[in-house]
């Protein structure tokens, strides 16, 4: 097993990004030093795991030199491809369009960067954002840093791979299948998907019928996920959801948790059960109250997701010329998403019931969280795929039976738009990273968090650099 990272004692040490603040703050390193050193430490594992999609360094040194405000000002970052950052191409991991820089931020970037991130560019995905690894035909796929012949998970695969090696601290990474839970689940890291309306979304996003996508972050801690949170709710806050705040520390009060390690529609990795388990016994000896439990998952939850899922490619597909432009070529698309498209179109009679039930799914998740406080599963059902298991040149059909498997944990909560967080708590038998998953009802990040910390003090996760 190769590990790749670039750990070292340069200005970024091995300082998560609350530690770089510190640091900083202190004096004890300056933000040309902490851009520098990242823009080496990218372009030195870059090579092996293929993570970026666009460099920006020299703005990024711009920047350095006279850095905005926010929390986070100079800390260095990188934005997933697939949201809109003036002045850099958003090519969605396609190559059936090219597209210009663009002239202005969208709005999830204009709240991130507010905080005073910087970019260095822009992060690897899978082909716009379809499968849960990303294994491009034409620039190959994006790897593991704790094991080169493994995939970095997607859709945030580059952001997974990069913060894993140590390049930068955090990454921003968004969700509408498991996109954040996924890359941090196979590369150690912690990824929470907030609630619905939490972060500020995309104008085309937020226009979809179901809103299953949200922005974030996969990070090294939970205490950078946390104030990734508190940072973003200064710049954008959504008064229909109770504040995240300054969360710090664990909570005293103890927690009823749900442990759910069944799918209707998947196979379930025996591994993956069993990690769940060991974290599971470790909540009782904390003092929690845990009881298996299954959350409301409903017959037609999975045909009807595919369908959502696949209508999302029925459409792009033929929109393309008006969404990315005169260069769009449907015939360039790779199979996974042509066949999602397929699956779409000889079922659109049934897309507006599959959408009604989506909806209503929220309601049943709301009464089961009147019984229970947090439910723990694997975040994800399988073990991390190795690479050209689910490459998306293979037949449609053989793709999503993958996929469906790999991911049977995480698309509820993009359905019910509840927040859920992967935690680096397992190892498989090859000794890499196992993620698992705590869920909760909608606007409870702060639960979320507050067990997570309470994980990390129990079980500090193991670091890539040891």
């Amino acid at each position: 097993m190769t590990r790749v990272h670039a750990f070292s004692d340069d200005a970024l040490g091995d300082h998560d990004a609350v530690g770089l603040v510190a640091e900083l703050h202190a004096g004890r390193v300056s933000v040309p030093e902490v851009v520098e050193a990242a823009i080496a430490r990218t372009e030195q594992v870059d090579g092996r795991l293929n993570t970026l999609a666009h460099r920006a360094y020299e703005r990024a040194r711009s920047e350095a030199a006279d850095p905005r405000g926010g929390y986070f000002a100079g800390v260095p970052t990188f934005v997933k491809d697939n949201v809109d950052v003036e002045g850099m191409p958003s090519q969605h991991g396609s190559d059936a369009f090219v597209c210009p820089p663009r002239p202005a931020d969208g709005e999830f970037a204009r709240m991130y960067l507010a905080t005073g991130l910087i970019p260095l560019g822009k992060t690897q995905l899978s082909e716009l954002g379809f499968s849960g690894v990303a294994e491009h035909p034409r620039l190959g796929a994006v790897r593991n840093p704790w094991d080169l012949d493994h995939s970095a998970g997607a859709s945030s695969s580059g952001a997974g791979a990069l913060v894993a090696a140590g390049a930068v601290p955090l990454a921003h990474a968004n969700d509408g299948a498991g996109s954040i839970r996924i890359p941090a689940a196979v590369n150690g890291l912690v990824g929470l998907k907030p609630s619905r309306g939490r972060v500020a979304l995309d104008k085309a996003l937020s226009r979809m019928p179901v809103r299953i996508i949200a922005d974030g972050v996969v990070t090294r801690s939970v205490r950078d996920t946390a104030a990734f949170l508190r940072e973003a709710e200064r710049v954008y806050r959504n008064v229909s959801l109770p504040p995240v705040g300054d969360i710090t520390r664990p909570a005293r009060s103890r927690l009823r948790v749900a442990v759910h390690v069944e799918s209707p529609y998947a196979t379930i990795d025996p591994v993956a059960v069993e990690e769940t388990m060991k974290v599971a016994a470790l909540l009782e000896e904390l003092g929690h109250q845990v009881e298996e439990a299954s959350l409301p998952v409903t017959d037609t939850l999975l045909e009807d997701f595919l369908l959502y899922w696949g209508f999302q490619a029925y459409y792009l597909l033929r929109t393309g010329r008006w969404t990315f432009g005169r260069t769009w070529d449907p015939t360039k698309v790779d199979n996974l998403t042509r066949g999602l498209a397929d699956h779409a179109a000889a079922r659109l009679r049934h897309y507006p019931r599959a959408v009604r039930r989506l909806r209503r799914l929220g309601s049943l998740s709301a009464e089961f969280y009147g019984d229970v406080d947090v439910v723990l599963s694997p975040t994800l059902g399988t073990t991390t795929p190795r690479v050209g298991y689910i490459d998306p040149t293979q037949d449609y059909e053989t793709v999503i039976g993958r996929l469906i498997d790999l991911a049977a944990f995480t698309p509820y909560q993009n359905a019910t738009g509840e927040p859920a967080v992967s935690l680096p708590l397992g190892t498989d038998p090859a000794g890499l990273p196992l993620g698992l998953q705590l869920s909760t009802g909608l606007g409870r990040e702060a639960t979320l968090l507050e067990l997570a910390y309470e994980l990390e003090q129990a079980r500090p996760w193991r670091r890539i650099q040891d």
